[in-house]
C-alpha cells in the first residue's frame, strides 16, 4: 500500500487507512486500533502522498524524507521517540535533512513525522518508492 492511501485527519490521533468514498466523504481505518470512521468533507484531511517538507531548496516530498529516516534506521523504528525534547527532535531531523528549513518546519511538525514514520513501519507500510500502487500492477501483467 502506497501513501495515496493513508491519511492524516485534523482533530484526530495516528494516521488512518482509506477504504471507500461515499456520497458526503469517505470511511477510513485507523491504524492505531482499527476502527472505521466516516468522515465528512468538511474535516481537515491530508494524504499523505501530498504532504512535502520545506527544505532550503525546494519542498521534498514526504515519501522521500521517510526514505531518508529508513536509511538512516536500516529499516526500522527511529532511534528517537516522537515525544523527546525540542532540542533532539531537532538534532535528529538535521541529521536525515541537513538542509531542511529551520524556520518554516516547526518541531511539532517534526515530532508528526517521526510519529507517523513509526505508525507506518510497526503496519509494514515500509514501500516509500514514488509510484508504490504502479510497481505493483505492473508486476502482475
Amino acid at each position: 500500500m502506497g501513501l495515496d492511501k493513508i491519511l492524516s485527519i485534523g482533530g484526530r490521533p495516528g494516521l488512518f487507512k482509506l477504504l471507500t468514498q461515499t456520497r458526503t466523504g469517505f470511511v477510513a481505518e485507523s491504524l492505531l486500533d482499527k476502527r472505521r470512521v466516516s468522515v465528512g468533507m468538511s474535516s481537515n484531511v491530508s494524504v499523505l502522498s501530498e504532504i512535502a517538507i520545506y527544505t532550503l531548496d525546494e519542498e521534498l516530498p514526504l515519501r522521500e524524507v521517510f526514505q531518508k529516516i529508513q536509511t538512516k534506521e536500516k529499516g526500522g523504528r527511529t532511534a528517537i521517540g516522537h515525544k523527546e525534547d525540542k532540542l533532539k527532535l531537532e538534532e535528529y531531523f538535521f541529521e536525515i535533512l541537513p538542509n531542511y528549513d529551520e524556520d518554516r518546519v516547526y518541531p511539532s511538525d517534526i515530532k508528526k513525522v517521526i510519529q507517523w514514520y513509526n505508525i507506518l513501519n510497526d503496519h509494514g507500510i515500509t514501500n516509500f518508492t514514488e509510484d508504490a500502487t504502479d510497481n505493483e500492477d505492473s508486476e502482475e501483467e
